[in-house]
Order: C-alpha cells, then structure tokens, then sequence
C-alpha cells in the first residue's frame, strides 16, 4: 500500500509540472477567460458546487472509516482541510453575482484532481502515516503552529480577495473592472496567491509529501491562470493597468 502511495505522489508530482506547462498554451476557459471551444456549460454556482463538493463528501468518508478518526492531530488537520472545502462547496458559489457560466469538461477535471486529491491527503493523514508521528505533541510542534497560522492567512486573503472581485460591478453592469485593495496592491490574482498560501500552509503542518504535492498542484493550476488574468488586464486597461506594477500572483517575484 505505501509503495503504490509514493508512486501516485510521484506520478501526480510529474503531472503537476505537465499541467504548469500546458496551460501556458491553453487557457482554462472559466471566469474572466471563459471559452466556448470547451463545450457546454452550467452556471457557475452549479459548478462550483459540483466540482467542489465531492472532495468534502469523499474526506468525511475516509476519516469515518479510519482508526485515527477521534486522535487530535488528524482532527485539526481535517477541521482546517474541511473547512476550505466547506466555504468553496458550500458557500462561495451561493455569493456569486452575475450570470457566468463554466463548462462541464473544466467541472469533470476538477471532480477527478479533487477526488485524487481527497486519497493524497486523507489517506496519508488517516492510514499510511506513521504510527506515533501525529500524536497530540505534534499540535505544539513548529511545524504545526507555523503551518496553521500560514494556512488561516491564506484562507482569509483567498475570501477577502473572492469579495472584492464579486463587488467590483454594480446591478446590471457586464464590464470588466480592475481589482482594487488588499492583496490586490501586489498581485493581480489575490485570490489564487492566496488558496496557493493556504495550501503552504497544510503542507508545513502536516509536513507531508502528500500536502507538498497538493501544494505543487495549486500553483501549477493557478500560476498560467494568474498570467493569463495579467495579460488580459493589461490588454483591456493598458497603460493604466501597467502603472500599477502588479505580479501575477507571487508578490515582487512572479
């Protein structure tokens, strides 16, 4: 079991780098990149919910089926897991404005990464870690502590930002409008720098290969994303957007 484990890191670490790679040369046509060649589509809060839901339902069955279920350590890593997957599932799309549209090619891609996900980490946190290595002394371990308050920093920057982008237009405006405010002032993807930031932050309190990935996986979908985005700002906006001097989503570097 723990040999077939590190090869699925192994092989979704490599695909990782594949994925970072392709999708320079094709956009993930949702949101603000919305494209048609991808098919049929659904409201976005029909897919947000869809896509993200899973991953929730699939992590409760795997802690309810382990052993570790009621030891502290795996609980807090649940309760923190759960609880972004929680606010996208089941209550970021029911704050969308609008009428956007995603299409069910890009809502199936993101069922199977979130299922695959839910055994990466799930399976590390509630089977194949080491006997003995999350016990309650871990909750007081650097590690934990650090990895925590880096994962609630990002977390709030991924929903103050996800705030800021849904008030950018008032009732029955369709324009496109800059970001302006909090992480905004550095990146011009706020919200990806900080899902990106959030999932940091789990792979240093579980410091795990599995949560690594995870975290490898979030940048590599979100960092093309993120350029897109920049590109497309500065295409509509111009030199007004250009001033601001923004990154795409890592503050003053990339």
């Amino acid at each position: 079991m723990q040999q077939a484990f590190n090869i699925l890191l192994i092989v979704m670490a490599v695909l990782a780098v594949v994925v970072f790679i392709a999708l320079f040369f094709v956009d993930a046509g949702y949101g603000m990149l919305l494209n048609r060649k991808w098919g049929k589509t659904v409201s976005n809060k029909v897919g947000w919910f869809v896509m993200e839901s899973p991953v929730f339902l699939l992590m409760t069955v795997l802690w309810l089926m382990s052993d570790r279920r009621f030891e502290a350590a795996p609980l807090c890593f649940l309760f923190l897991f759960q609880l972004h997957y929680f606010q996208r599932a089941f209550i970021f799309p029911f704050l969308l404005k609008g009428r956007g549209r995603m299409p069910l090619a890009i809502i199936a891609m993101g069922i199977l990464f979130n299922m695959v996900n839910a055994v990466m980490q799930g399976g590390w946190i509630f089977y194949l870690a080491p006997e003995g290595l999350y016990t309650f002394a871990w909750l007081k371990t650097p590690q934990f502590i650090v990895g925590t308050a880096v994962f609630i920093a990002g977390m709030v920057i991924n929903i103050h930002s996800d705030h800021i982008i849904r008030n950018l237009r008032r009732p029955g405006d369709t324009a496109h409008h800059i970001p302006y405010g909090g992480m905004f002032r550095w990146v011009s993807s706020a919200n990806y720098f900080g899902e990106f930031v959030e999932w940091v932050g789990f792979a240093v309190l579980t410091w795990s290969w599995s949560g690594a990935v995870f975290a490898l996986w979030t940048f590599a979908n979100l960092a093309p994303r993120a350029v897109s985005l920049r590109k497309r700002y500065e295409a509509e906006f111009g030199d007004e957007f250009r001033r601001l001097g923004r990154k795409s989503i890592l503050p003053f570097i990339f």
